[in-house]
């Protein structure tokens, strides 16, 4: 591409800028010669034709000419895209004024709606990428799971970690969650966020702010943090400002991870919550008991019917709503029952709660997912966590999207059952020795092919290998969410379950 092509290029993303990001007429100029700045050109295109596909015909061509004249180097090409990018998305404060107006004028809903779909347009969510994602339903024993195999998530090639070694650790910013990430430019070990903006809100009586996930998850992924670095922490005072929230956002729900490792959460050393607009598998549950509390009589405390042990607390009295869930989530602080292996605390913590907030109509829902981390020497990874015989499968954390029901497995699995299904149609000999090796990447699906082609045998067709391979991945997820549930699904669990209701919470059964 030649200079004069790049102008019109640029001219391009700037005319892009005017219709898909609300940059003002007014601020046109002022990046239009930040960009001739960055590519060291001395005047505009003359005339630019209507812009075509934005990625395709004007990002992609842009950072290609970088590359190629040495202003970036292909693996950090994604940090200059979010540079280019972040030239035309307007101010942070711009945005936030245009948020606060939408929103007084056409409604909250308004206001998300136009934020999420600016983060899309700028590519702090890369749709391109997110569109690779596989995914599929499963309708399991208490209701239909959802499955993603997540390859959006950007894997660093070994050039990327050999230059990542050699920079400084800055400390700067002190994670990936904090407020200052808005303009940072980034480098191998921390992502841009040139294009990141965040609109400022109160919580509690605190300053958070809210952003959207780069990874969407599940529609409309947002996130709230806190403005002060401080730890995940889940209290009283969580389930207040979670109540806030679907006030403030009664289309979202809203949900904290656990704060404890194991069973929390990637980020622990940040506050924040996780939400969004879609309905998550175990929001459709339904109650197996239904408890009152005390003086609460408007308050409806259940069992939800889910794979996991998870209290529901529900009411249209948001302050009575807040006291029960309170009294339930300290109750489980401090319950152990030896019967069923839960201890509250040996040395330190290991019970937890993942709270989820939402609204439908004037009723308040809280759902309280009873965790614990604590491992011993049967259970190093977890006494609730996966069994080992899953990790093949998923093996970090299971954390607040995967016990509401949606899995976001890793993307290695995409290659990995392809290869197992190989076995299934004779296309792979069963090489016992090789599939064995601990350097065979499959080594760790050894027993599953194993197992499945005793099963079902080999040289079967292509659609054959692809439902056993799906199931099996399916009743897997379902394993490993049983595997976390503190009170088993059977009769001496659902009884230890019920002692804690009574007992421990002094519930009565309604």
């Amino acid at each position: 591409m030649t200079s004069e092509e790049l102008k019109i290029k640029l001219a391009q993303l700037v005319d892009y800028a005017k219709d898909n990001l609300s940059l003002r007429l007014e601020d046109a100029s002022f990046a239009t010669n930040a960009l001739l700045d960055l590519f060291s050109l001395n005047a505009p295109a003359v005339n630019a034709e209507k812009y075509g596909d934005f990625q395709t015909e004007i990002v992609d061509p842009i950072v290609e000419y970088a590359i190629q004249n040495g202003l970036t180097k292909k693996e950090e090409s994604l940090l200059f895209e979010t540079k280019l990018l972040g030239i035309v998305t307007p101010a942070p404060s711009s945005i936030v004024d245009r948020f606060d107006i939408l929103a007084a004028n056409n409604g909250i809903k308004s206001a998300t709606d136009w934020l999420f779909k600016l983060s899309m347009a700028n590519n702090y969510i890369r749709m391109v990428d997110i569109k690779k994602n596989i995914k599929w339903s499963h309708r399991g024993k208490f209701g239909e799971l959802e499955i993603t195999i997540n390859l959006s998530k950007p894997e660093k090639d070994p050039k990327q970690i050999a230059m990542a070694k050699l920079l400084p650790k800055s400390g700067y910013p002190a994670c990936m969650l904090c407020p200052e990430n808005v303009g940072f430019a980034g480098n191998l070990n921390h992502p841009a966020r040139q294009t990141l903006r965040i609109i400022p809100i109160r919580l509690g009586g605190e300053s958070w702010s809210i952003q959207y996930s780069p990874y969407q998850y599940y529609d409309e992924h947002i996130i709230a943090l806190s403005n002060e670095h401080r730890p995940m922490h889940v209290d009283g005072d969580t389930l207040f400002r979670l109540l806030d929230f679907v006030d403030a956002f009664p289309h979202y729900f809203i949900g904290s991870n656990a704060a404890l490792p194991i069973v929390g959460g990637s980020i622990l050393t940040h506050d924040h919550y996780q939400g969004g607009s879609k309905v998550l598998p175990m929001f459709k549950a339904g109650e197996r008991k239904k408890y009152s509390v005390g003086k609460f009589k408007n308050v409806n405390v259940y069992v939800v019917d889910w794979y996991n042990s998870v209290v529901r607390v529900c009411g249209k009295n948001k302050f009575e709503v807040h006291e029960v869930a309170t009294d339930a989530l300290c109750a489980w602080s401090e319950w152990s029952d030896e019967s069923v292996n839960i201890i509250c605390k040996t040395d330190e913590q290991h019970n937890a709660v993942t709270p989820i907030a939402r609204k439908e109509g004037s009723e308040y829902i809280v759902d309280l997912i009873l965790r614990n981390n604590r491992t011993d020497e049967a259970h190093p990874y977890g006494i609730f966590h996966p069994e080992e015989s899953l990790h093949n499968i998923k093996k970090e954390g299971i954390g607040i999207i995967e016990v509401m029901g949606l899995f976001i497995l890793p993307g290695r699995l995409k290659n990995e059952l392809e290869e197992i299904k190989e076995y299934l149609t004779g296309k792979k000999n069963l090489d016992l020795k090789e599939l064995n090796n601990p350097e065979n990447p499959m080594c760790k699906h050894a027993q599953t092919i194993l197992q499945l082609v005793n099963d079902n045998g080999s040289g079967r067709d292509k659609s054959f290998a692809d439902k056993v391979v799906t199931d099996y991945v399916n009743d897997a997820c379902e394993r490993i969410l049983e595997c976390t549930a503190v009170f088993k699904n059977d009769e001496q669990g659902q009884k230890a379950f019920e002692n804690f209701m009574l007992k421990g919470l002094g519930a009565v059964e309604a």
